[in-house]
């Protein structure tokens, strides 16, 4: 195959692969604490070239390769909720829940109250305290996260609080060893640790929206079409040139 027609698909397959990531970043718009994930490319040069009839020296190829996808943790805007159960962190801590899987992290602070009392988020998973699940009892009222994790409750008919435990709140060394589960769940990969993170604040009432920019992602995808289009019809004047070649030497006489 001949070096254009390689240089030409190579770069539509990153090109479809640019296109998945930014897909999935468009459908998770309104996930909460959904953070976007961007492509890495770099060129590839393959030497010696196919071909071998260039005027000048350089006879390398120029291919382009996908390197990487990695997470863009920036922080997304907050929406008030004032809902006492929903929290929004300032900083770069996760908050820790358990799955059936095992421990993982998460972003999406729409926590709820499941029916045996836990703390879950929405998907149904208990989020992590200090000293593992954080559970209530039937007569708490007056729930109150203070910017540290810490959680109380008026129980029953008291009028002094009741701790019912402190968010467990984890950061890592190198987040971005971090392995993506569905929208907005994390698994530490291997040699990944979590640590106590003590700096990033917690603000009840409020949920940190998805990250993605909407307007960023729709121009991404028109860019990556057009280009994907110039493309392929670049492969195809290529090979209605070498079609027409052809036809134009079967045509000489013997």
């Amino acid at each position: 195959m001949e070096n254009m027609l390689l240089v030409g698909l190579s770069r539509q397959m990153t090109l479809e692969r640019q296109m998945d990531v930014v897909a999935n970043n468009v459908a998770n718009i309104n996930t909460t604490g959904f953070k976007a994930d961007r492509s890495l490319f770099e060129e590839y040069l393959r030497s010696p070239a196919h071909e071998d009839n260039f005027a000048r020296a350089d006879r390398r190829v120029s291919f382009v390769q996908d390197r990487a996808t990695f997470h863009d943790f920036a922080a997304g805007p907050s929406e008030q909720t004032k809902n006492p159960l929903d929290v929004a962190i300032d900083g770069g801590a996760f908050l820790a829940v358990q799955t059936a899987a095992g421990e993982r992290y998460t972003r999406d602070g729409g926590l709820q109250i499941n029916n045996q009392g836990q703390l879950v988020t929405a998907s149904g998973d208990p989020v992590l305290g200090n000293s593992g699940p954080i559970v209530f009892q039937p007569t708490d009222k007056a729930i109150s996260i203070a910017a540290d994790g810490n959680i109380t409750v008026l129980e029953g008919t008291g009028r002094t609080d009741s701790v019912r435990g402190k968010l467990r709140l984890v950061s890592f060394a190198d987040a971005q060893k971090l392995v993506k589960e569905g929208s907005n769940l994390y698994s530490a990969g291997q040699g990944v640790a979590a640590q106590p993170d003590t700096t990033s604040r917690v603000r009840q009432g409020f949920i940190e929206k998805s990250n993605v920019n909407s307007v960023h992602e729709m121009s991404r995808m028109i860019e990556i079409t057009r280009t994907y289009t110039q493309i392929s019809a670049m492969l195809q004047q290529q090979h209605d040139l070498h079609r027409t070649a052809v036809d134009k030497l079967a045509d000489v006489p013997a």
